[in-house]
């Protein structure tokens, strides 16, 4: 029988037992990571006490293991490689962050210093929107700063945040820019450069980066014929070219476990470059030249995807998986995973504090040592085509899920499935979408026959998307907390060796997939939601308002709905509201207006209140389009007015005739700096409503301006105004008249804002004047929705439940 040798080899004897994965390799990249994470995290003094600390411990496991005659020689080898890339790279990791953070520009941005400069572009530029106006974003290298009277020459990493005028900024020139920079949030970044709109250009992009703008245009010009989110989905599932995503997709596709499509990942590199080694073999290419082919569509790959970070990352990964898929797989895969993550670290330290890097290898992880035996175990039973598609993406998905929990707090039911549905046509897509990039470069209207075909591919995709996202219990609330985190890890590290005892069983799988199935489509009750008095909720929608009064049975007068349509057609599930008698947009902003759809979906809307403002004018616009395509009339309210809806009464306390008006063209940023708000904010519709017995005061985003004529409108009030709950202006932004707050008079105060939001809401001095006034504060960030119950007793308090508990 032979036996298999070290190298993967047989001895001769007649087995053919399959070679184990070399853990060796992978055990060496834990504890570069592990060096790292100490270089980038620890306090500087402290990092040789807590690199000291582990290589004892290192040195004991290791004298344990080779004490229970694991070979002794083996074991000493590695516990030594291992303590020295250790050390290695949390001393490139501490050289690394010293020289992020204590260099002349990151000095000068402590000093927010205005200055000027020489920068090489390293990212693409893409827009954002603003509560008050569009920017672009955009990655760049300093190679030369002057400021405070000084020169230094430098290479500090900085991100840019420019004028609209920067969209059409090329990757890999070199620019003369000027701006103030401040401060950066952590990573690998020296500073941001808030930069003006003046530049000019010194040096154009190199050849090979003109070379890749050109395939990605015509890449975006054999699709352009389609359907808008076809046309955008094809370059990002080609090469990251996500540019036009539609927020509301990329949401369904969260949702549904597929977000690794819209981004740069190994799977687009591994399906290109075997794509160009097939073609290499129809035409004759054999040995070495093979490898060169590899290499070439390697780095052409990095080249059309960007040389960021997170695109060296997944070619990184995707070579692993090559590797895996040839002979020997298992053990070249998993030393090739460990030298991968090493090198990588070694290379670009701060990769080690990134949640992208963590799930590219742990998706790998899992696809090279859990998905063999799982394909194996189907496919007793089933197809082994079937199996490997089954067994693939459900070992990537349970090698992620704590992570993915870690940041969303929900764990994917539909994952697996939607990732089976759509594996088929993600290769042709890629294969076809690069085709057509190609062909186009030569002529364009050939390009759209494989482009056309990437578009039908890349439509089945949104349609699962989206039918797995409707599902009424696509996902389920985990919670991020350390003992939920915790749990979910021991459970799926315990379905590592049950789970190939399970998928042997066809019945046992069958009845699972049954169970799923009903779990997924038919959303169980939960006990005590809504409260039986429920009057008004603070929905959570993240950094938004959406707020819903209760206007009798199954109906009610929704006030904003938030910026996803996700969020707000959730809770209105929950709360069991399948008809809208009203809904107030408070003003167009995004964060207020931008998820319409989440209240029209599944339920019938007999009105819709507008701010007199169309500020910005595409979100206004939008909103009358979908109201017309669904006949329902939009009215703005006029100023005094008193309506009954249902159970709720409503009366306009705001914006004052005459009061509102644009903000002047460019003068947004700096009346955002002065506090003084903007035209949208300060024409927000202002509602004094009163719901079975409990008077809510609905204040939008009205800032100063706006609040200092609110508060002449409740001075003329007999008796001012004393409400039962008060929904705080702008989600507790640090701008807001005091006096207006001491004079409106509130049981309870909810700020609807989201997590770890970068505009610093809610202000602690704002809350700690409400909480000093005898106000209750509830915050939908840590207690998820907000819901005030009625109360009990004609003269009772109201009552107070929270999502979170």
């Amino acid at each position: 029988m032979a036996r298999p040798t070290a190298d993967g080899g047989t001895d001769g004897t007649g087995a053919e037992e399959a070679p184990a994965a070399d853990l060796r390799m992978p055990l060496l990249g834990a504890s570069a990571w592990v060096g790292a994470l100490v270089g980038l995290l620890v306090p500087l003094r402290g990092i040789p006490v807590v690199v000291v600390a582990l290589l004892v411990a290192l040195g004991v496991v290791a004298r344990a293991i080779g004490r229970r005659g694991a070979g002794v020689r083996e074991v000493t080898r590695t516990a030594l490689a291992a303590g020295l890339l250790l050390v290695a790279a949390s001393g490139i990791a501490t050289v690394h962050r010293v020289g992020t953070t204590t260099g002349p520009v990151s000095a000068l941005a402590d000093e927010r210093a205005s200055v000027r400069g020489e920068l090489v572009v390293t990212g693409d530029p893409r827009e954002r929107s603003g509560p008050f106006a569009d920017y672009v974003v955009v990655r760049g290298r300093l190679t030369r700063v002057e400021g405070r009277g000084r020169a230094w020459e430098v290479r500090s990493s900085v991100l840019v945040v420019a004028p609209t005028d920067w969209a059409d900024v090329p990757l890999g020139a070199t620019l003369r820019v000027s701006g103030r920079l401040v401060p950066a949030e952590g990573g690998d970044l020296a500073a941001v450069l808030r930069a003006r709109a003046d530049r000019e250009v010194l040096e154009a992009p190199d050849v090979w980066w003109r070379g890749a703008a050109a395939v990605r245009a015509a890449l975006r010009e054999s699709v352009d014929h389609r359907p808008p989110d076809q046309a955008v989905l094809v370059p990002s599932l080609v090469v990251g070219d996500d540019a036009g995503l539609d927020p509301r997709l990329a949401e369904d596709f969260a949702t549904t476990g597929l977000t690794h499509l819209l981004a740069v990942s190994g799977t687009n590199l591994t399906l290109i470059t075997a794509f160009l080694l097939v073609l290499a073999q129809q035409a004759g290419v054999r040995g070495r030249g093979r490898v060169v082919v590899a290499v070439v569509g390697i780095v052409g790959f990095v080249l059309l995807a960007r040389t960021e970070p997170s695109v060296v990352r997944a070619a990184a990964m995707g070579t692993v998986a090559l590797l895996g898929m040839g002979r020997n797989g298992l053990r070249r895969g998993t030393r090739s995973l460990g030298v991968a993550v090493t090198v990588l670290l070694l290379l670009q330290p701060w990769l080690a504090t990134t949640v992208g890097f963590a799930l590219s290898v742990l998706a790998t992880a899992g696809i090279l040592l859990l998905a063999p035996a799982w394909r194996d175990a189907l496919a007793r039973w089933m197809p082994r085509w079937l199996a490997e598609a089954i067994a693939v993406p459900a070992a990537a998905q349970l090698a992620c899920t704590p992570v993915v929990a870690g940041i969303s707090g929900e764990v994917s039911i539909v994952a697996v499935l939607a990732n089976m549905l759509v594996a088929p046509v993600v290769g042709p897509a890629t294969v076809l979408g690069l085709a057509g990039g190609l062909v186009g470069l030569v002529w364009t209207p050939p390009s759209r026959i494989p482009g056309t075909v990437a578009a039908w591919c890349v439509g089945w995709i949104i349609a699962v998307a989206r039918w797995g996202a409707a599902l009424p219990l696509a996902s389920v609330g985990w919670g991020r907390s350390a003992v939920a985190l915790g749990a979910l890890t021991v459970l799926c590290l315990a379905a590592v060796p049950l789970a190939p005892r399970f998928l042997a069983r066809p019945r046992l799988v069958l009845l699972g997939c049954a169970l799923t199935a009903v779990v997924v489509l038919v959303r169980p009750p939960t006990p005590g939601w809504p409260p039986e008095r429920w009057a008004v909720v603070a929905c959570d929608v993240g950094q938004g308002d959406a707020l819903v009064l209760r206007a009798g049975p199954g109906s009610a007068v929704v006030v904003d709905t938030g910026p996803e349509p996700g969020p707000v057609d959730r809770c209105l599930d929950r709360l069991g509201v399948d008809r809208v008698a009203l809904l107030v947009l408070t003003h167009f902003h995004d964060d207020h207006a931008g998820a319409v759809e989440g209240v029209l979906d599944g339920r019938a809307v007999d009105a819709i209140d507008v701010s007199p403002l169309d500020e910005p004018a595409t979100t206004a616009a939008d909103v009358r389009d979908l109201a017309a395509a669904r006949g329902i009339p939009v009215t703005v309210p006029a100023h005094g007015s008193v309506r009954q809806v249902g159970d709720v009464r409503l009366e306009v306390l705001g914006p004052v005739p005459g009061a509102v008006r644009p903000a002047p063209s460019g003068a947004g940023g700096a009346r955002q700096r002065d506090g003084e708000g903007s035209g949208a904010n300060d024409a927000s519709l202002v509602l004094l409503a009163e719901v079975a017995g409990v008077s809510v005061l609905l204040t939008g985003d009205v800032e100063p301006p706006a609040q200092r004529t609110l508060l002449r409108t409740v001075a003329a009030r007999p008796g001012g105004l004393d409400v039962d709950v008060l929904k705080v202006p702008h989600h507790g932004s640090r701008h807001q008249v005091h006096e207006l707050l001491a004079a409106v008079t509130a049981e309870v105060a909810l700020v609807s804002v989201g997590a770890d939001n970068t505009y610093g809401h809610p202000d602690p001095d704002l809350l700690h004047a409400l909480e000093a006034g005898g106000t209750r504060v509830l915050r939908t960030d840590l207690a998820g929705d907000l819901v005030v119950t009625r109360p009990v007793r004609t003269d009772g308090p109201i009552g107070v439940v929270t999502g979170r508990g």
